[in-house]
Formats: C-alpha cells, sequence, structure tokens
C-alpha cells in the first residue's frame, strides 16, 4: 500500500484553495503523490489516474441523472432529503477540518502555538472583510510557513 504522509497532505490541501476545482486538483496530487516513488512517469500517471477517478462517476452521474432530476426534485420527499444531504456534507466537512487540525497545536502557550492561532485568526479575518483574493493568501500562508 502506498501512503501519502501526512505534511504533503496538508500542503496539498493549503495548495488546492487557491486553484479552481479543488476536489480534482486534490484527486490528481494524490494520485501523483501516492506513485513519486516510482518515477516521473508513473507520478504523472498517477495524476491522471487519479484526475480519471474523481471525474469519471460525477460525468457519468450528470449525464445519466440530470434528465430526470426536474421530475424528480417535484416531489417533497426527494426536496426534503436534500436538506439531509446537505447538512451531512457540512458535518463531514467540520469533522475533516477538526481532524486535520488535531495534530496542530493552539493552546500550549508555546510560540508555534501563538504563531498558529494567529495566522488562523489573520487568515479568517483577511478573507471575511477584505477582498483579498485568496490564492494571495495561501500563497503568504505558504511562504510563512516555509521561512519558519
Amino acid at each position: 500500500m502506498i501512503e501519502i504522509n501526512k505534511d504533503d497532505m496538508t500542503t496539498a490541501m493549503g495548495i488546492v484553495r487557491a486553484m479552481p476545482g479543488p476536489v480534482f486538483s486534490i484527486a490528481s496530487f494524490a494520485g501523483g503523490t501516492s506513485l513519486k516513488e516510482m518515477g516521473k512517469e508513473m507520478q504523472v500517471i498517477g495524476c491522471i489516474i487519479g484526475s480519471v477517478a474523481i471525474f469519471l462517476p460525477s460525468a457519468l452521474l450528470v449525464l445519466f441523472f440530470f434528465p430526470i432530476w426536474n421530475n424528480l426534485k417535484k416531489y417533497a420527499v426527494v426536496y426534503r432529503s436534500l436538506e439531509g444531504i446537505n447538512a451531512a456534507v457540512v458535518g463531514i466537512m467540520i469533522a475533516a477540518t477538526l481532524y486535520i487540525m488535531k495534530d496542530i497545536a493552539l493552546i500550549d502557550g508555546t510560540t508555534s502555538s501563538l504563531v498558529n492561532v494567529a495566522v488562523i485568526v489573520v487568515t479568517f479575518l483577511l478573507l471575511q472583510f477584505t477582498k483579498i483574493a485568496s490564492p494571495l493568501i495561501v500563497a503568504a500562508c505558504l511562504l510563512l510557513g516555509y521561512f519558519l
């Protein structure tokens, strides 16, 4: 079994925020990273496999399910179930964020934990109250992480 280490995955999630289509980008990254020990050619093939594997099911779903979707969403049961599905997806995203953050020192009282909290708060404030593009904020955080 080929594994992707935690640092590579965390870096990928940060970089993916700067690109459109984050699901496809992370799939390509994961496919390429998982095969990087097998050489450059296999790494490119891994990127292609990752992209196709994440894109194909949704493309097939859209092509074959979309024509009947307008008829199905007229039913109250289907429409109401979408609210539950949306809530479940948001819950999974919050759980994934907390799981990723479990290894980040936040309340140790060390310099590292203070920097971590400052980066999280400043990033949130920049995204919430300014019109600075997300890719620039991600690049700044990557540079900060590189130099610290």
